[in-house]
């Protein structure tokens, strides 16, 4: 059942790092819903303040509507209570209301929607697309601004006029003075997250422009390392937050960089060698390669030894 009202999903989520979970298959690329439980109770153990099940990192694009179905409830049964879960919806506006729909009826507390599938849009046309989705459900929305799906200042504050429930836009793009006419033109009515790929990349800049909060895929097998860095952000450590970027992001992002798709195929990765594997990514995405598996390795034994409090390191 729903337990966050819209306007308070949008404050919760903006006071804590949010987390992406990935979707977990079998070696013959079926789902697994018993591991994906498993590991959704796992991240329980750690404070975020939102989930955001089914989302990029957890591979929304190549998943089936039954199976987005399932793992939305998976997440909201197995969610720690005062943890609000947001479900993904798109594809096609009639596809997301659907989505909508279900999610509400699964009990989650929120919507992340994608952009529409393949087309490209007006300015109008996705005013009206976002528009139609909210006012389809009692649930709070955030829109993801990516890929053909770029909202403009003035489009946002129309459905924010009219739409109470649309609450937040997570930005995918990195158009500094886009963000900052978005933030002019709306201020606080929205909560604002980060989500370009690696988001750690873009918060302390960001966090300058209003964007309180990003997804961090790199919780799924670093979560107290993601922790630590959320928190540099928010204190402006800047000397920690160079560190950590320095001796962790950035390499992480120079194997994340060497194919496209490997954004999700590196989390997966750094989930099999920290001991909590969610199988393979499906086409048309690809593995990492034992070599960068090795890189990665030393990547994450690179975090362990910066935050004291994380696990054994990788081959200990």
């Amino acid at each position: 059942m729903t337990t966050f009202a819209p306007d308070h999903l949008a404050g919760h989520l903006g006071s804590g790092l949010l987390s992406f979970p990935v979707s977990h298959f079998t070696e013959n690329l079926t789902l697994d819903e018993s591991s994906y439980r498993d590991n959704i109770a796992r991240l329980a153990d750690y404070e975020v303040a939102g989930l955001f099940a089914a989302g990029g990192t957890g591979e929304f694009f190549s998943l089936t509507g039954s199976e987005i179905s399932t793992l939305v409830r998976a997440a909201v049964a197995g969610a720690p209570e005062g943890t609000p879960v947001l479900a993904p919806a798109g594809l096609g506006t009639k596809q997301a209301i659907e989505m909508a729909r279900d999610a509400q009826a699964a009990g989650a507390d929120g919507l992340l929607l994608f952009p529409p599938y393949l087309t490209e849009a007006s300015s109008d046309g996705l005013r009206d697309y976002l528009k139609t989705v909210c006012d389809s459900t009692d649930l709070g929305v955030v829109v993801y601004n990516r890929a053909n799906a770029v909202y403009r200042a003035e489009a946002l504050a129309a459905v924010a006029e009219t739409c109470p429930n649309f609450i937040g836009f997570k930005d995918g793009v990195g158009d500094l003075e886009a963000i900052t006419r978005i933030h002019g033109a709306l201020g606080d009515r929205l909560v604002y997250i980060g989500g370009l790929p690696t988001a750690e990349l873009f918060a302390l800049p960001y966090l300058e422009l209003g964007v309180s909060t990003y997804s961090s895929a790199i919780f799924n097998f670093l979560p107290e390392f993601a922790l630590a860095f959320y928190r540099a952000v928010r204190a402006k450590d800047r000397a920690t937050v160079r560190t950590l970027l320095d001796e962790v992001v950035l390499p992480y992002t120079d194997i994340r960089d060497r194919k496209q798709g490997y954004a999700v195929s590196i989390v997966k990765a750094g989930m099999r060698l920290t001991g909590h594997s969610a199988g393979p990514v499906r086409p048309p995405l690809t593995d990492l390669t034992e070599a960068e598996d090795a890189l990665l390795a030393d990547i994450i034994n690179a975090a362990h030894r910066l935050t004291p409090a994380l696990t054994a390191p990788v081959g200990s």
